[in-house]
């Protein structure tokens, strides 16, 4: 029985190195350019929507009457 385990792990890491050597990795300079691009957006999307919150809220404190 351990045999087959044995087996089984060593094909699934021999057929794990085996896709991974098919990726297709990024240049240093594509990464750090994709790192940029996403942190742009992550600092634009939190200004957007604390922007919509904040109008929310004095929105409905007006409408509360608070």
């Amino acid at each position: 029985m351990t045999e087959k385990k044995d087996n089984a792990i060593n094909r699934f890491y021999r057929e794990t190195v085996g896709e991974l050597r098919k990726v297709s990795w990024p240049t240093r300079d594509e990464a750090t350019n994709l790192t940029v691009i996403v942190i742009i957006v992550l600092v634009g999307m939190a200004v957007f929507l604390g922007t919509v919150d904040l109008i929310g809220e004095q929105l409905l404190k007006l409408a509360l009457g608070m």
